[in-house]
């Protein structure tokens, strides 16, 4: 069983890595829902937050991969934490079906629904806040970020022709 102690921690855990997971989620939905151009004006003004945005937006692909990368780091972090609490209290096959659905809420409502919906309808005032974070993340993760996007680009290109597949939804 998990102390009193350790199980606060892990709730706590979980809530903060939920609110990173709704971060991720939010920022992919926001920045490109916004087409192209909106990017370029936003840089012309001189906004330091614009011009890093227009930076991560010139690479799509590269941007891409930082997010998920991001938020699937993040959503597993969710799984096994609950895991580990769900199963010092439940036998193991209704540990993984409680922890399955008990993550797979979470997750879904707070981690990418919600926060989706939300990065839609704040999608400018929301893309100019996360430039900088995502900046950051980018940055912290480079070596991780860029063996994803070198695999993800030979592997977009084997498949379909093409190793920029995000294209239409970026013009």
């Amino acid at each position: 069983m998990v102390g009193v102690t350790i199980g606060v921690v892990g709730v706590a855990t979980v809530a903060v890595l939920l609110a990173v997971s709704a971060f991720f989620s939010s920022s992919e939905t926001a920045i490109f829902s916004l087409p192209a151009a909106w990017f370029d004006r936003r840089a012309e003004t001189g906004d330091p937050r614009a011009l890093a945005l227009k930076e991560l937006r010139d690479d799509p692909h590269r941007l891409l991969v930082t997010l998920l990368v991001g938020n699937n780091v993040v959503n597993i972090a969710i799984s096994s934490i609950v895991t580990l609490l769900v199963a010092s209290y439940l036998p193991p096959g209704a540990a993984v079906a409680v922890t399955t659905a008990c993550t797979s809420f979470l997750v879904l409502v707070f981690g990418e629904i919600v926060p989706k919906a939300f990065g839609l309808g704040n999608a400018e005032t929301w893309s100019l806040r996360v430039a900088s974070p995502i900046r950051l993340v980018e940055r912290v993760l480079s070596p991780v970020i860029t063996f994803f996007d070198g695999i993800t680009r030979r592997m977009n290109a084997y498949i379909s022709g093409d190793a920029s597949i995000e294209k239409p939804y970026t013009e």
